[in-house]
C-alpha cells in the first residue's frame, strides 16, 4: 500500500514491488471489504477496543491469522511468530498497528484522487502467494487502469498470504530476478 502511494507521488525508483495486498480504493478494494473473512479490517478500525482485547493475547490473535491465511501454517516458524509478538508487545506498538487500519478509508480516498493524475513509468512487480484468495489478474488490471504503465505479476509457489515467511527463497528469487531485469 505504501509503495503504491509512493509511486503516485514520486517517480524516482528504478523498480518497485507490491506484495500480496489490496490497494485501498482500487479494485477489488470494495469486494475485499465486503468479504466476511476480512472482518478484521473493520474490527481494527474501532477506537481502542482492539488494543484492549488483544493486549497480552498477541500470540493467540496473530496465530489465528497465520493458521487461516497461510497455505501451510507450519511454515511460519515459532521463532517468526515470537518475533511478531515481541514487535507488538508494547501498548504503543500495538496501537500503531491498529492505527494503520484506521487510515485505510482515507488512503482509499487519496488513492482514488490520484488515479488519473499521471502515468507511472516505474516498472512494478505485483507478487502474491499462489494459494492466496482472489485473482491476481484482477489486481494487475486495476493497477494498470490506475496508471501504472508497466506491471508484471508472479505467484510464489506453495504460499498463501505470507509468502516471505512461507516460501522465503522463492519470494526473494522472484524479487531479485525482477530487480535485475533489464
Amino acid at each position: 500500500m505504501i509503495t503504491y502511494a509512493y509511486l503516485r507521488r514520486h517517480q524516482d525508483l528504478a523498480r518497485a514491488v507490491i506484495m500480496d495486498v489490496v490497494i485501498p480504493g482500487l479494485d477489488p478494494w470494495d469486494e475485499v471489504l465486503r468479504n466476511p473473512y476480512v472482518w478484521h479490517f473493520a474490527f481494527h478500525t474501532i477506537k481502542s477496543l482492539p488494543e484492549r482485547l488483544v493486549q497480552g493475547r498477541q500470540a493467540e490473535y496473530f496465530d489465528f491469522f497465520y493458521n487461516v491465511l497461510a497455505a501451510d501454517p507450519a511454515k511460519i516458524t515459532a521463532d517468526a511468530r515470537a518475533a511478531y509478538v515481541r514487535a507488538y508487545a508494547s501498548d504503543d506498538a500495538l496501537h500503531a498497528g491498529f492505527e494503520w487500519y484506521r487510515t485505510l478509508s482515507r488512503d482509499a480516498q487519496d488513492n482514488l484522487s490520484s488515479v488519473y493524475s499521471s502515468q507511472v513509468a516505474t516498472p512494478l512487480l505485483y507478487l502474491r502467494g499462489e494459494k492466496e484468495t482472489g485473482r491476481i489478474d484482477d489486481y494487475v488490471a486495476s493497477l494498470r487502469a490506475a496508471g501504472i504503465a508497466q506491471v508484471q505479476s508472479n505467484l510464489v509457489p506453495m504460499a498463501g498470504h505470507f509468502p516471505q515467511e512461507e516460501a522465503p527463497e522463492a519470494t526473494w528469487k522472484l524479487i531479485a530476478d525482477f530487480a535485475q531485469a533489464t
